[in-house]
C-alpha cells in the first residue's frame, strides 16, 4: 500500500495545486465573461435606443417633408393662379392699348382731312373775297 499512497500522494502534489489553478482561472474567467456580457447587454440596450431615436427621427424628417411638398405645391398654384390673372390683364390692356393706337391713328387721319379741308375753304374763301 506504501506505492499506492506513494503515488496517491504525489499527484495529489502535482495535480491538486493544478485543478486548483485551473478553478481559480474558471472562476476568472467567469467573473470576466459575466462583466463582459452585461457590457455587452447594455452596448446592445444603448443600440436599440440609437435605432429607435433614429426611427423617430427619420419619422419627423418624413413628416416635414411631406409638409413642406404640400406647402410647396399650394405656393405653386397660387402663383400660377396669380400668373394667370396677371397675364389676362396685360392681354386685356395690349388689347386697349391697340384700340387707342387705332383711335389715335383715326383721330390723326381725321385731323389731317379737317386741316385738308381748312385750307380748301380759306382758298375758297380768298376766291370769292378776290373775285
Amino acid at each position: 500500500m506504501d506505492l499506492k499512497e506513494a503515488v496517491r500522494s504525489a499527484l495529489k502534489e502535482l495535480i491538486l495545486p493544478e485543478l486548483e489553478d485551473l478553478r481559480k482561472e474558471s472562476h476568472e474567467l467567469r467573473s470576466q465573461m459575466e462583466l463582459t456580457n452585461r457590457r455587452l447587454d447594455d452596448i446592445n440596450r444603448h443600440l436599440v435606443d440609437q435605432s429607435r431615436r433614429i426611427d423617430e427621427t427619420n419619422k419627423r424628417i418624413d413628416e416635414v417633408r411631406e409638409e413642406l411638398t404640400g406647402r410647396i405645391d399650394r405656393v405653386r398654384e397660387e402663383l400660377t393662379g396669380r400668373i394667370d390673372g396677371l397675364n389676362t390683364r396685360v392681354d386685356q390692356l395690349t388689347f386697349q392699348v391697340g384700340k387707342l393706337a387705332q383711335e389715335i391713328e383715326r383721330m390723326r387721319q381725321s385731323r389731317e382731312v379737317t386741316a385738308d379741308l381748312l385750307r380748301r375753304v380759306q382758298r375758297l374763301e380768298a376766291r370769292v373775297i378776290g373775285e
